[in-house]
């Protein structure tokens, strides 16, 4: 019984500093944990210059497998210090965390040259660490709620601006036509896609002058379609925060509601809520 109260303990300490943001041991751990995160990204961004590579190999390297060790500590102490692994592994941070980790290991496997386009795609995958400093960002659950509050809205929007832009296209097709580049319908799709949203890459242009009115028309139609997503995304957040000062208070870290008015500290992640 000692050595499972122990055990409890141990666990309990661990889940504190790793979990928890409230200890200065657990905002001391993510400072940390953020540094090396932002490390890790220079280091896979600096590999990507010939120049740097070729005279950094060694120390980019090294840095590599140190961060690569770190990462693999810090995930394994999360399953272990959590009385359900699995709800970690299978959860948002678990996946990224894994995907952020394994790309160094699996170099053992492709020492090849005959694998080493594949090794160079699967060393990209270490640039999903930059996902892990979304965890640091409270408010990104607020903006990822209204995100999926709006989603209906959102889908219905893209679908009535796919139908647009078949019509623009086919339209364009018919005036312009394969003497003036517009090959096919959907190549006139994929410009008036491209010229609707204001990318504009010119390997198509018009070239007759109602094609070219057309053209001007899907412009300036571009500029009020970006603003839509924006304004409902806006409204959903507005909306959600609204709904949350007339609720009562919520965790400005992991955004659960608090309940009682009198609480110290959030009931989900531990946030310390007597200065908020």
């Amino acid at each position: 019984m000692k050595t499972n109260k122990k055990g409890r303990h141990w666990r309990a300490w661990l889940h504190e500093i790793i979990y928890g943001t409230h200890t200065p041991a657990g905002k001391l751990f993510d400072i940390i944990l953020l540094i090396v995160i932002l490390y890790s990204i220079i280091i896979v961004m600096l590999e990507s210059v010939p120049r740097f590579d070729n005279k950094f190999h060694d120390f980019f390297n090294i840095s590599e497998w140190v961060v690569t060790v770190l990462f693999s500590i810090e995930y394994i102490l999360r399953l272990v210090c959590i009385k359900k692994p699995s709800k970690y592994i299978f959860s948002f941070f678990g996946v990224i965390d894994l995907l952020s980790t394994i790309p160094k290991y699996l170099s053992f496997f492709f020492v090849g040259s005959q694998y080493f386009t594949a090794f160079r795609a699967l060393r990209l995958l270490r640039v999903f660490r930059i996902l892990k400093l979304v965890r640091f960002i409270g408010e990104s659950n607020n903006l990822a709620r209204a995100v999926k509050a709006s989603k209906t809205k959102i889908f219905v929007f893209v679908f009535f601006v796919l139908i647009v832009s078949v019509l623009l296209g086919t339209i364009m097709y018919l005036v312009e036509g394969p003497e003036h580049g517009f090959n096919s319908i959907p190549h006139s799709v994929y410009w008036t896609i491209v010229t609707l949203t204001t990318v504009g890459y010119g390997d198509i242009s018009p070239e007759t002058p109602l094609g070219q009115f057309i053209a001007t028309f899907i412009m300036i139609i571009g500029y009020g379609i970006i603003a839509v997503p924006t304004g409902i995304v806006s409204a959903e957040y507005v909306a959600a925060k609204k709904h949350e000062n007339d609720e009562g208070r919520s965790c400005p870290n992991c955004s659960a509601e608090i309940y009682r008015s009198d609480a110290d500290y959030c009931r989900r992640c531990g946030y310390d809520l007597i200065d908020t």
